[in-house]
């Protein structure tokens, strides 16, 4: 309608997400440039690294993407950081796809890539495509990450036989971790390690965009990387890979008490935000807030 600012193609208007933008304007050039699955190749062969980092809401969506982030990861991780599960088995796709369309409502610039939650996509391709398709189109994210190799091959090709941009993740899979027996170390013997290298070349093959190497020795994570073309995303497999990722709440420091090595605390909200609270407690008990210039 006639006077209403700008929107998106999903009804978001520009104003929601930057407030520097050019509010009345439909012209493209004050937009930042989107970040694609082709920027990522880009950003490999140019030798520059990519920067990842997870987003559950929109909130926190719109300070990440506004930092300049290249990617966004809606993990399943949610489950953990948001809904307090000791592991990302619980995540459902109904809640992975509230968790990713606040995202999007939240992102311009980063490409925004959501996990498929455990049970939506092992065993049976067709359901796998199903689940994959409903992800995308109901949440409005623009690729999806599927945990493991071979295993789930045939799903991991329906998938992107509709099109649909794929990333891999190889080494620690989250989902699996009552197999493995815990969070450990993936790929230290030679023929774990033969396994992953060869999921890896598989999952370049059949066209996936990138890969993601969690918790793996240094070592072959940078001989992955150097094999293969596609970007390869570390957590814990040191800094020879293409680019690292981690998860919002522990590098802001606001899970106390989680401290893997490869974690880097980058703030510590956790403290930030306790003396905040006590300090409004503290506050409203005494009467002095909300002062006279705070009140109608």
């Amino acid at each position: 309608m006639k006077g209403l600012p700008p929107r998106h193609g999903d009804g978001r208007p520009f104003s929601l997400y930057n407030e520097n933008r050019k509010e009345m304007s439909t012209n493209t050039i004050d937009k930042p440039k989107k970040v694609t699955t082709a920027t990522l190749r880009k950003m490999k062969a140019a030798g520059e690294k990519i920067a990842m980092l997870t987003a559950y809401d929109y909130s926190m969506a719109r300070l990440v993407d506004a930092s300049g982030m290249d990617v966004i990861l809606v993990g399943d991780s949610a489950t953990n950081v948001m809904a307090g599960n000791m592991t990302t088995l619980p995540m459902t796709l109904e809640e992975m796809i509230y968790h990713a369309r606040c995202v999007v409502r939240g992102t311009d610039r980063a490409l925004v890539v959501a996990d498929m939650p455990f049970g939506y996509y092992q065993g049976d391709s067709n359901a796998a495509l199903h689940n994959a398709v409903r992800l995308m189109k109901e949440s409005g994210c623009e690729a999806l990450k599927l945990e493991g190799g071979a295993e789930i091959r045939e799903s991991i090709e329906k998938i992107l036989s509709a099109g649909i941009p794929v990333m891999g993740h190889l080494g620690l899979t989250p989902q699996s971790v009552n197999k493995f027996g815990g969070y450990g170390i993936r790929a230290k013997e030679d023929s774990e390690a033969e396994r992953l290298l060869a999921d890896a070349k598989m999952l370049e093959e059949i066209g996936c965009f990138a890969l993601v190497l969690e918790k793996i020795p240094s070592d072959l994570a940078r001989k992955v990387a150097e094999s293969i073309s596609i970007p390869v995303i570390g957590i814990g497999a040191g800094s020879g890979v293409d680019g690292q990722v981690l998860v919002v709440n522990d590098m802001l420091g606001m899970n106390k008490g989680f401290k893997p090595k490869f974690l880097r605390l980058y703030a510590d909200l956790g403290t930030s935000i306790n003396d905040a609270l006590t300090t409004y407690i503290s506050d409203v008990k005494a009467v002095s807030f909300p002062s006279p210039e705070e009140s109608y």
